[in-house]
């Protein structure tokens, strides 16, 4: 029973970015401002202000900055109306440049490499070769989120702004996933004799490790 509460939780995240996904390319390919493309452009700012007023240590403030989400949105509400398109883009290339920084920072001196952290927390310490490719598996998720900003922002500036739409609302994701697709498949052949794991074991590990920290 968990485990189908799990996938119906997975089915259902999945379905509600996806009706999002075509939401956002409706608003897009339409051409015009609209009412939805303003809430669809306002969306994530809101659902960061909420979640940073959920967790905020004063109540009070967590409403002060919900307020004044809310306010500035009313008061810029024409101004995003005719500019979703460049709203979404700037939300695209932030969050992909957010995930190459994520990366990127590990690989600085004096720190461990964000996939050697992972793999060392699924497996223990590593082998020489296994803390080789993981440092290489870091360079190369920088290299891939930085291509997505980069051919995002050259799509959205060059081409139409439907061909950007697609490229990002709908081959992002599926070009992430061939990504962890490749990366199995890559470490499979280079370390064989390293058990098996994928993205849900680092999440797991990540969260006992940061469970036992506390």
């Amino acid at each position: 029973m968990l485990e189908l509460n799990r996938i119906a939780r997975f089915v259902g995240i999945a379905a509600m970015f996806l009706i999002y996904a075509v939401l956002v390319h409706y608003v897009n390919a339409s051409g015009q401002p609209s009412t939805l493309g303003v809430i669809l452009a306002v969306l994530p700012i809101l659902a960061i202000s909420l979640a940073m007023a959920a967790h905020s240590a004063s109540r009070i403030a967590g409403i002060l900055l919900l307020t004044s989400t809310l306010i500035i949105t009313w008061l810029a509400w024409p101004l995003i109306a005719r500019h979703t398109g460049f709203i979404f883009w700037v939300q695209d290339v932030s969050l992909q440049i957010m995930l190459m920084a994520t990366f990127a920072r590990t690989l600085l001196s004096g720190r461990t490499p964000l996939c050697v952290e992972f793999a060392s927390m699924m497996h223990g310490p590593l082998s020489p070769g296994h803390h080789h490719y993981a440092h290489m598996v870091t360079i190369a998720w920088v290299i891939f989120f930085g291509l997505m900003a980069a051919i995002s922002t050259l799509l959205f500036f060059m081409a139409p702004l439907t061909t950007w739409s697609i490229f990002a609302n709908f081959l992002i994701l599926p070009l992430t996933a061939l990504m962890f697709a490749l990366e199995y498949l890559a470490r499979r052949i280079a370390l064989p004799d390293v058990p098996s794991g994928h993205i849900l074991d680092a999440v797991r590990a990540y969260r006992n490790a940061s469970a036992r920290g506390q």
